[in-house]
């Protein structure tokens, strides 16, 4: 087997272990690995990629490797790391989520690898079936309270003055560490690993497990998603950094990690990507050489973006970077130009300006607010300063058509170098 434990060391991916030999262990034999996930939303977020990037070492390092969708923890809500209750879901919702989860999963999994072979399941097939009385019976009856009071996730909570913990919530961790006895029982799971929140969840499912089968189960997490200034990673003026393309877009995506902080970069690049830690050194060495060429930023960009959205979708963000730098606006949708002018002013016009004669560029700047009067549009015009679709237009007279649109409704107008305005032309 190959040393996996080793790599996530040498990459910085283990938080805590519930064995100091679980290296040893690993080597030893295939091991079946898992890791839950609640379908909270319709997407995974940046905050999932440490512990799914983990899973997925795990599968290459020869391991077989469980993603649990929390069909039944989901209708719940975990408190770990929360500060007041989670908003409970309806079973349709939680349906939809699953159904947006699923295949972004399996982006990060090989589900035909022989005897290494991923498995998908939904821990609600197994207990929704199971009467509250049963789980009382044959689950509760081997829980200590005191060793739930005892968890970080639950004393945390009912420390606080306000808000506290639901009965509903408290039992999250029975639905969890039940989770692991199941896994252990149909598939041979030993192994759960999670983000550095779940350690209390973790370790009840290890003690539930052997307090009903007498086997011995582990644990590992990893650290949680943090910037070098402490913040939370994954997070934009706009909210969460999403793995879908509709809630967040390959090239907002991809921007994302060309932005990173240069502190950050070496620590991502170790989580997230599998380039080896030689390969890593030598970028990180290029990149200090001259950090404004973002060189570490890029390298980043690209293998998470082609991971997550694929190789077409890593181009098209690629030419989208390149036009905010210059290149000639084509070939594009209105999709992709309005991720890329997210906070570009824009003017809503009739197509039918477009229409015989067609639109005056001079009316165009003036109607996209470049240029306050008519007369200070033709100055930046003779000075060489305006560009349609980032080519310079230097025709006073030249009149805008419907082979001047960069998209299906869009073309774009720029003064100097960064003052950018969008044109929408729709149906009257």
């Amino acid at each position: 087997m190959q040393d996996v434990f080793a790599e996530l060391q040498q990459r910085g991916l283990v938080h805590q272990t519930t064995d100091p030999n679980l290296g040893a262990w690993l080597r030893e034999k295939r091991r079946t690995v898992y890791l839950g996930i609640d379908p909270t939303a319709d997407s995974l977020h940046v905050g999932h990629l440490v512990a799914l990037m983990t899973l997925r070492r795990f599968q290459k390092a020869g391991h077989r490797p469980i993603a649990v969708i929390g069909g039944a923890t989901g209708m719940i809500g975990d408190p770990s790391g929360k500060t007041e209750e989670r908003q409970l879901l309806s079973r349709e919702t939680l349906q939809a989520n699953i159904a947006g989860m699923t295949p972004q999963l399996e982006r990060f999994l090989d589900f035909d690898r022989g005897p290494t072979s991923a498995f998908l399941v939904n821990n609600y097939d197994w207990i929704g079936p199971i009467s509250y009385l049963d789980f009382l019976r044959d689950v509760g009856k081997h829980v200590p309270v005191a060793v739930m009071l005892s968890k970080e996730s639950v004393r945390s909570r009912l420390e606080r003055s306000e808000g506290g913990l639901s009965y509903t919530e408290f039992s999250y961790m029975l639905l969890q560490a039940y989770d692991f006895v199941h896994l252990c029982r149909t598939y041979g799971c030993e192994l759960q690993i999670g983000g550095s929140d779940q350690w209390g969840n973790i370790t009840a499912g290890i003690d539930l497990a052997r307090r009903i089968c007498g086997v011995q189960l582990y644990g590992l997490t990893c650290p949680l998603l943090t910037r070098s200034d402490g913040a939370k990673m994954g997070k934009t003026e706009a909210g969460a950094v999403w793995l879908s393309p509709e809630r967040t877009s390959p090239y907002q995506f991809y921007q994302y990690w060309i932005n990173l902080p240069d502190a950050d970069v070496g620590v991502c690049l170790r989580f997230f990507t599998e380039l080896e830690p030689e390969e890593i050194e030598a970028a990180l060495a290029d990149h200090h050489q001259d950090p404004s060429l973002r060189k570490g930023q890029k390298l980043l960009a690209g293998e998470l973006t082609r991971l997550v959205h694929g190789e077409e979708a890593l181009a098209a963000a690629r030419r989208a970077s390149e036009i905010l730098f210059g290149a000639q606006i084509e070939h594009l949708s209105d999709a992709e130009l309005q991720a890329i002018f997210a906070d570009v002013p824009s003017r809503r016009l009739s197509r039918g300006r477009l229409e015989g004669e067609g639109l005056s560029i001079v009316e165009a700047l003036w109607e996209a607010g470049l240029a306050k009067t008519r007369s200070e549009a033709r100055r930046l015009i003779s000075q060489g300063g305006v560009y349609l679709n980032n080519r310079r237009v230097e025709n006073m007279e030249y009149r805008l058509g419907p082979g001047d649109l960069a998209s299906q409704t869009i073309l774009v107008l720029r003064t100097g170098k960064k003052n950018y305005a969008l044109l929408r032309f729709g149906q009257d």
